[in-house]
């Protein structure tokens, strides 16, 4: 007798879009807009006329480019997954969700983010479509950057640590007048965030044949360089301090503590990583990084 099996209810397939999306990591985005933002405008609020601007790129940022990334990502990833008991409840694995629904997902939520970003004005629209575009070529076949190693790195650095901040910082002010050394530190701190989640899935991507950074280099290696990266992004962001780089200030002491406390903080839980692991190390950088944003807005320099 054939075993019939019950087709997910409409709540179920709904739900499981949002888990899709992974919501906890949109404040990932909004954090780097917000630091971008405050940076460029030297407030914590945008100005009244910004408002339709900053709401545009908020759901930009969050919802619609995360769900394009992430349906891309669980798209091609599905072999690796299949055998990743972290992605035992994946959508796409369960069957909750079908190949169609994510190409849907990712179609329909990439072109509402372009649609969306004409509000925050052109720069944003081309910073959507660039980061729109290095997800593609992050997951899809034949560059499928994913499985190159390094250039895995690199694309999440890049996204993460660039344009993100540099998104909110062109809503008030010109893409290139967006400070060199910012964007470094970004680089270096988002890849010293990123090299660990590549660990998590090491087994899996090598079963499946995928070469990520993790699977060419040893785990061991990945820490090592991370922990290099995310102690020189540390050494980077005090000299900035010190050196009134953004703005003057005569105390920089809680910058001077959390520096070597942030890097104990990182040796200590990046050595065995997981998401929630290495969401306390993010955390963890936002204390210094809001004591830097309220010193720079009671004396913003012209600069």
């Amino acid at each position: 007798m054939a075993i019939t099996v019950a087709a997910p209810s409409e709540t179920t397939r709904a739900w499981a879009l949002v888990r899709l999306t992974r919501p906890w990591f949109w404040p990932l985005s909004w954090a780097g807009a917000l630091f971008g933002a405050v940076l460029a405008t030297g407030g914590w609020l945008p100005p009244r006329g910004a408002v339709p601007a900053s709401v545009a790129a908020a759901i930009v940022l969050g919802p619609l480019v995360w769900a394009t990334v992430f349906a891309l990502n669980d798209l091609h990833d599905l072999p690796s997954d299949r055998r990743n008991p972290r992605k035992s409840s994946a959508p796409l694995v369960t069957g909750v969700l079908t190949p169609a629904d994510l190409r849907r997902c990712a179609g329909w939520c990439a072109a509402a983010a372009v649609a969306t970003a004409t509000v925050a004005g052109p720069a944003f629209v081309a910073g959507t479509a660039i980061v729109l575009l290095l997800g593609w070529l992050y997951s899809a076949p034949p560059v499928r950057l994913k499985a190159r190693p390094g250039f895995d790195v690199a694309v999440n650095a890049i996204v993460v640590g660039v344009f993100g901040p540099l998104a909110g910082w062109s809503l008030h002010r010109p893409a290139a007048d967006y400070p060199p050394v910012l964007a470094v530190l970004g680089v270096l701190l988002a890849a010293a965030l990123y090299l660990p989640t590549t660990v998590l899935d090491r087994q899996a991507d090598r079963a499946a044949g995928y070469a990520t950074s993790a699977v060419r280099w040893s785990a061991d290696a990945c820490y090592r360089t991370g922990l290099a990266l995310w102690a020189t992004a540390n050494a980077i962001w005090l000299a900035c301090c010190h050196l009134d780089v953004f703005v003057v200030r005569d105390s920089w002491l809680l910058q001077t503590v959390a520096a070597p406390v942030l890097v104990a903080v990182y040796a200590f839980l990046a050595r065995q990583p997981s998401i929630p692991r290495l969401a306390v190390v993010a955390l963890a950088f936002a204390v210094p990084a809001t004591d830097f944003l309220l010193a720079y807005t009671g004396g913003v320099t012209d600069w």
